[in-house]
C-alpha cells in the first residue's frame, strides 16, 4: 500500500516539529541550568574547617575546596556560586556579611548557622577541661539559650535570606552527633559527658529544623549520615580534640564533608 503524497508531507512535518520541540525543550534545560545561581552561605561547617586544602584569599573563613557547597559546584556547574561561609560565624556575621551575594536570580541558598550563636566552642572547652557535672551544666546553659533567644536571631537570618532571594530553594543543615557511646575511646570525656553533647547536639538541630519549616525552607538532617562515623567509632568522620590545630577539633574531616554533608545537601537540593 503506497501513502500518498500529501499524508507523506504531513508525517515529514510532524517529524520535524517534534525534532525542533525536543531541540528546544534541550536548549531551554541547558539554558536554565546556565542561568543557575548558588550562594552557600554559614559557619565553619560549611566553609570546611577541619577538610583542609583552603583557599588562601579566605583567610581566617578557611574555605575548603573539600567542603559540600564547593563539591556541589564542582559536579554540577552553576554558572554563579558564591561561596561565603566563613569560620566562627554567627547569625549576626550572615546578617552582617554575607547576604551581599543574594538577589533574585539566586536559585539555591545552603547555610549552617546556630551553632556559635548556642556557644559550641565554649560547651566543648569547658567539657574537656572540667568535670563533668560541669560539662553537664554548660550543656543545659546552651540548651537554654536554645530555647530562649536562638530561634529569634534564626527568623532574622532566614527573613533576609527570603527578603532578598525570595525564589530560590534554602536548604538548611544541621549538625552531626559528635560521639559513638561506648566506643572504642579508652580516655578523655566521661560517656556521661559524651551522652550530654550528642543529646545538644539533636536539641540544637530540632530548634534549627523547627524554624526552618516554619519559614518553608528544607531542613537537611547530617545524623544519620554521620552515624558509623562518629568520634569513638573507628571510622571517624570528625577531628576529636588537637591541641595542635584547635580551631578544626570537632569539625569534619574530608570526607565527613563528602560523605556526610554532600549527599544529604544533594538529596534536598
Amino acid at each position: 500500500m503506497s501513502i500518498r503524497l500529501p499524508r507523506l508531507a504531513a508525517l515529514a512535518s510532524s517529524l520535524l516539529l517534534a525534532a525542533g520541540a525536543t531541540l528546544l525543550g534541550t536548549g531551554q534545560a541547558a539554558a536554565a541550568q546556565a542561568d543557575f545561581g548558588y550562594v552557600a552561605l554559614g559557619d565553619s561547617y560549611s566553609s570546611g574547617v577541619g577538610a583542609g586544602n583552603y583557599d588562601g584569599a579566605s583567610g581566617n573563613c578557611k574555605r575548603s575546596s573539600r567542603a559540600y557547597p564547593a563539591l556541589w559546584a564542582a559536579a554540577h556547574s552553576p554558572q554563579t556560586f558564591s561561596f561565603v561561609a566563613c569560620s566562627g560565624a554567627r547569625t549576626d556575621d550572615v546578617l552582617s556579611g554575607q547576604l551581599a551575594p543574594l538577589n533574585s536570580g539566586t536559585d539555591l541558598v545552603s547555610i549552617t548557622i546556630g551553632g556559635n550563636d548556642a556557644g559550641f566552642s565554649d560547651v566543648m572547652t569547658t567539657c574537656v577541661l572540667q568535670s563533668e557535672s560541669t560539662c553537664v551544666s554548660r550543656v543545659n546553659e546552651a540548651k537554654a539559650y536554645v530555647d530562649s533567644t536562638l530561634p529569634g536571631r534564626l527568623d532574622q537570618v532566614y527573613d533576609a535570606i527570603h527578603g532578598r532571594a525570595p525564589g530560590a530553594r534554602v536548604v538548611v543543615l544541621g549538625y552531626p552527633r559528635f560521639y559513638k557511646l561506648n566506643g572504642n575511646c579508652v580516655a578523655g570525656l566521661t560517656e556521661g559527658e559524651r551522652t550530654a553533647i550528642n543529646g545538644a547536639s539533636d536539641y540544637l538541630n530540632a530548634a534549627i529544623a523547627k524554624r526552618a519549616a516554619d519559614h518553608g525552607f528544607a531542613f537537611a538532617s547530617v545524623a544519620g549520615s554521620f552515624t558509623g562515623h562518629e568520634i569513638c567509632s573507628g571510622d571517624a568522620w570528625l577531628h576529636s580534640v588537637n591541641w595542635l590545630n584547635i580551631t578544626e577539633s570537632y569539625h569534619p574531616t574530608a570526607a565527613g564533608q563528602s560523605g556526610g554533608y554532600l549527599p544529604v545537601f544533594t538529596g534536598k537540593a
